[in-house]
């Protein structure tokens, strides 16, 4: 198997083969938690306004995400886990769009297959991965929005290859660095509003899942997530 690690979305664009598009803080880790509970469809977007013409379409939907890390007029939620931990959406579909991860799935073009990437559900990617056996693996790192590199996501990238390398991996070590460096806004209390620290708790229940999210084109030409378990 041959492994590939890019880097936003300009690698995003680079994938092939197999396709773990991972985004950390926060678009994954979320979706894993929406899936939890009891959510039956996310439709990741890329586009802002398209996300809020197939609400205006479905007025049902739930709207959720962000800009600047931010929610946006209209939404129903925002990016954050720890806001959602607990809301019911059984039988819900939720529209779902971000500055980075699901800019990711748009993006990565040349993919075979596409599966979201966080630390929730790590070890069931490294499983599917496994299972798949693929001849080239493709790893992309989201970072912030798109556009910069951040640590949680290449933390990401580096443990799920030593899952499949049988490798160690320090988690808790990491989480540490993490705390005081890419993931110290959750800890700001000035952000708590839209990164309240709960965020990076949830975000670092390593390996929580059993399931992978799969990205899928359906007939009406959108992707949508569907959980598959491993």
């Amino acid at each position: 198997m041959k492994i590939n690690v890019f880097q936003l979305i300009e690698g995003a664009k680079k994938a092939t083969g197999l396709t773990v598009v991972i985004d950390v803080f926060r678009a994954f880790t979320l979706a894993c938690y929406a899936f939890a509970n009891g959510a039956e469809d996310i439709i990741p977007v890329a586009d802002l306004d398209e996300a809020y013409n197939i609400k205006k379409a479905n007025p049902d939907y739930i709207l959720m995400g962000e800009r600047h890390y931010r929610m946006q007029k209209g939404f129903d939620y925002g990016n954050s886990p720890a806001l959602i931990e607990n809301v019911d959406f059984s039988g819900r579909t939720l529209i779902h769009t971000t500055s980075a991860g699901t800019q990711g799935i748009i993006n990565a073009k040349g993919a075979d297959e596409i599966i979201t990437g966080s630390f929730v559900n790590a070890k069931a990617i490294a499983k599917y991965i496994m299972k798949k056996n693929p001849e080239t693996l493709s790893l992309v790192c989201m970072g912030d929005e798109g556009i910069k590199e951040n640590d949680e996501d290449n933390y990401c990238a580096r443990y799920i290859i030593s899952l499949l390398q049988n490798e160690p991996f320090d988690l808790e070590e990491m989480k540490e660095i993490l705390k005081t460096g890419s993931g110290k806004r959750f800890f700001n209390p000035e952000n708590s509003n839209w990164s309240p620290e709960g965020d990076f708790y949830l975000s670092m229940e390593f390996n929580r899942f059993d399931f992978v999210l799969r990205a899928e084109k359906r007939d009406d030409g959108l992707f949508h997530l569907k959980r598959i378990l491993v």
